[in-house]
């Protein structure tokens, strides 16, 4: 981990950056100014960088044929480098991030959407695999830069989220008549034939409200209030869906993934657990979920997949399920599904032989184990709030 800069060589390496706000500058200097120390507790972070991430600040997909590495893996591992005061490994998954996934144009005056899917391709070698961007990961990533800019008192970081924010704003937006400003999945492939796909865990509520905090002549404020809209109306049964579809002036089924909740949609409800609840859309965003509690108070299990307009279930959730309702059953103050939250998540530190960790199940588990052991909060502006326990000074 990396020591933090002391305020002299902070004020200089803030002025340095304001006129270049160049990437590589913004590592070089930070790398020369501070040495690592051993600080920090959160023993599932370091397991989760001790396996999920190389030297060179790749996060790989193990479980993947492709041994693939994806704009999420980058942006989650990227937020919680910064809840462990970890610069160093911050510093490193950037730098990756930008030379791989956005072809080294990943500058203040130069901001490319970070391609979304980089692995072992046919021939046995190694590069993207898929050009398009992600804009969960992209608002994620664009978030970890503005917050660790304000943290870390780094202004090159802030103008790299800045612009970063503004290309998501720029490519990855549309506007749904009677709603408002909508994020797209990513810039292509996904408005087709007067179908509009969209997929609702890509708008965490916080992550909305840091950005329009930051930049309020964004779109970023109006976004939440059409996010919440979003998924009010396609969670009729109080259980969200993987993907929902925007087609003659209402929200729909989406044509291509039907009414399905599973893998996508259990973030919703760790996005909704995560939200400060000074926030005025916190307990309605909470509410219109309430069909995956009940459910687990039915069966002691969440559903592994889950029809959102009928409620149907199916199948028992993994681990990674536990993770995500563990911030929702805290925010709702229900005790007992928080209780097997955290009964389940305590296999996350055990090792079991011939069972190796599994990429969803870790992420997820730091979100959940993180926010609900106190090791992270959001304000109602959306800001980040790290315990930062035993940070290194």
């Amino acid at each position: 981990m990396r020591v933090r800069i002391n305020k002299k060589i902070g004020v200089a390496l803030t002025l340095g950056l304001a006129a270049s706000a160049s990437f590589a500058n913004l590592v070089k200097v930070a790398q020369t100014t501070a040495a690592p120390g051993a600080c920090g507790d959160w023993s599932g972070y370091r397991a989760f960088v001790e396996r999920f991430v190389q030297a060179d600040g790749r996060v790989i997909d193990y479980s993947t044929p492709t041994q693939q590495t994806t704009s999420e893996g980058q942006s989650y591992a990227l937020f919680f480098a910064l809840v462990a005061n970890d610069r160093a490994t911050f510093d490193r998954l950037l730098g990756w991030t930008r030379t791989n996934l956005a072809g080294n144009q990943f500058d203040a005056q130069n901001m490319r959407l970070p391609s979304w899917q980089w692995g072992r391709k046919a021939d046995g070698s190694y590069g993207v695999l898929d050009p398009n961007s992600a804009s969960d990961s992209d608002l994620w990533i664009a978030y970890d830069l503005l917050q660790a800019g304000r943290l870390w008192h780094e202004t090159g970081y802030t103008q790299l989220g800045e612009a970063l924010a503004t290309q998501i704003a720029r490519q990855e937006m549309t506007t749904l008549p009677g709603v408002g400003p909508m994020l797209l999945p990513g810039p292509q492939g996904f408005k087709t034939g007067g179908v509009t796909r969209l997929n609702p865990s890509y708008l965490p509520l916080p992550v909305l409200r840091s950005l329009a905090h930051e930049m309020p002549n964004g779109p970023w404020g109006k976004l939440a209030d059409s996010a919440y809209k979003l998924i009010k109306t396609t969670a009729p049964q109080g259980f969200a869906p993987d993907w929902a579809a925007w087609q003659n002036g209402q929200f729909v089924v989406d044509p291509k993934n039907g009414d399905t909740g599973s893998y996508d949609a259990i973030r919703v409800y760790l996005w909704a657990g995560l939200a400060s609840p000074a926030d005025p859309l916190a307990k309605p965003w909470l509410a219109a979920l309430g069909g995956m509690r009940a459910r687990v108070a039915q069966t002691g299990f969440p559903p592994e997949k889950v029809s959102s307009t009928t409620g149907t279930a199916s199948g028992e959730g993994p681990l990674s399920y536990w993770g995500a309702l563990a911030p929702y059953f805290k925010a709702l103050g229900d005790e007992r599904g928080l209780g097997l939250a955290r009964t389940h998540l305590a296999a996350l530190d055990t090792s079991v032989p011939g069972r190796e960790p599994v990429y969803y199940d870790r992420v997820l588990g730091l979100f959940g184990t993180g926010f609900i052991d106190g090791r992270y909060r959001f304000d109602e502006a959306g800001r980040l709030v790290p315990s930062w326990r035993n940070a290194c000074d």
